[in-house]
């Protein structure tokens, strides 16, 4: 979520229509469905923040504080805090919450990782935030390294589990290389990896990905299918974090999030269509958008736009690009899209890599999102999107039957 660094605080108004009722039900919801059993007698903590909401908006903090027999004693509080009212990548204190009265352990402060004193007195430690997807995004992160901390403490870990909002199916990108891990590539998994976060977990706990194993429980959806976009869920989407405003940004953030590590590019931050536009000044964007369809990428439409970013990457400038719109967001090749978008504003002479170079700008955080720099070194060498996609595809596939086991749907 570092890709998400220059955003303001939760600050919008979501519209949501809430459905009369959403085709899958929400791992929240099939916890209290079956009468909190997993959380009887269990002094608990919870790991959360504003997207931990049942179908109705109802938050999971709300809900377990209400629920009869369940002791909820303390908040974890990921990237962004609990009430996701701090910026992106901003270090947060533990503090006492004076909403509820309970402390709230800062898991993206001193410490990414639960402490034992964090952990002192609880029984079980809860999780229920709504990720995007995929690997850079932190909340997986924060996940997997809780669950480290309960399996040294000898505590269980529950994930009430939420759909993958980009489906089931979708896996893509590199792996990660040791040198290169990091909070935004954590774990060695595609950068689109295809799985809810309860079977993240389980492929976590499974596969010895982690120091020590923990007792995992995972309370399951219902409903959801594999090939389930989150507009095939029927459930109100609240933001994950503030340019992750609706149930299409997944998509978005990954088609263009890659490119915006540059620096040296606009993808929409600064301007209402987060990772939903590409441009720069004196781009002409009717060219650039007929280069880009003119490839054939199946799903996407990029329509040619002018707009100005209001703060960020070329705040105040007149900026030439497109825009993307997903005709059928399951064909997309979405990790795909940040590279052919590299190959056409090279086609345009707009090297954004040489401007980075002469920008003084270090390519640190996109080798770190891409968990390797052999990405980088292979577009700086020449190589095209279509040869730089095709390198990844026997990782992919090797991925694809490594984490059968772990599925759950």
């Amino acid at each position: 979520m570092r890709l998400l660094r220059f955003l303001p605080l939760f600050g919008a108004v979501a519209f949501t229509a809430l459905a009369a009722e959403p085709r899958v039900k929400l791992g929240n919801e099939v916890l209290a469905a079956n009468g909190f059993r997993e959380l009887a007698g269990k002094r608990v903590g919870l790991i959360t923040n504003p997207s931990g909401v049942n179908s109705r908006l109802a938050t999971t903090i709300e809900v377990l504080r209400a629920a009869p027999g369940v002791q909820l004693v303390a908040l974890f509080g990921p990237e962004h805090g609990i009430y996701g009212d701090v910026p992106a990548g901003d270090k947060i204190e533990s503090r006492t919450d004076t909403r509820t009265g309970l402390p709230v352990h800062s898991l993206y402060g001193a410490t990414r990782k639960p402490t034992p004193k964090m952990l002192e007195g609880l029984d079980a430690l809860v999780y229920d935030l709504q990720d995007t997807g995929a690997r850079s995004y932190t909340f997986i992160s924060t996940m997997g390294l809780a669950m480290e901390a309960c399996g040294e403490a000898g505590i269980e870990f529950i994930v009430l589990d939420r759909p993958n909002p980009l489906g089931g199916v979708r896996v893509e990108g590199p792996l990660v290389e040791e040198k290169f891990r990091s909070f935004v590539s954590q774990w060695d998994i595609p950068y689109v990896y295809g799985l809810t976060c309860g079977e993240v977990a389980r492929l976590l706990n499974d596969r010895g990905a982690l120091k020590q194993s923990c007792k995992l429980t995972v309370v399951p959806l219902r409903g959801w299918t594999r090939t389930m976009v989150w507009r095939d869920t029927g459930l109100p989407w609240v933001p994950a974090s503030p340019h992750i405003p609706h149930g299409e940004s997944p998509l978005f953030q990954v088609a263009t999030g890659m490119l915006g590590e540059l620096g040296t590019v606009s993808v929409g931050v600064g301007y209402p269509l987060p990772f939903q536009v590409v441009g720069l000044p004196k781009l002409d964007p009717h060219a650039f958008a007929a280069k880009l369809n003119a490839y054939g990428l199946p799903g996407v439409h990029f329509r040619p736009l002018t707009y100005k970013p209001y703060y960020a990457t070329f705040k105040d400038e007149v900026v030439g690009g497109v825009q993307l719109h997903f005709t059928d967001p399951a064909a997309a090749p979405l990790t795909a899209i940040n590279y052919y978008l590299l190959d056409a504003l090279k086609a345009a002479g707009r090297d954004v890599f040489d401007d980075a170079v002469k920008a003084g700008k270090k390519f640190d955080m996109f080798d770190k999102v891409n968990g390797t720099d052999a990405t980088r070194l292979a577009l700086q060498a020449g190589k095209t999107a279509a040869e730089i996609v095709a390198s990844w595809r026997a990782a992919e596939e090797k991925f694809r039957e490594m984490r059968k086991p772990s599925l759950l749907y």
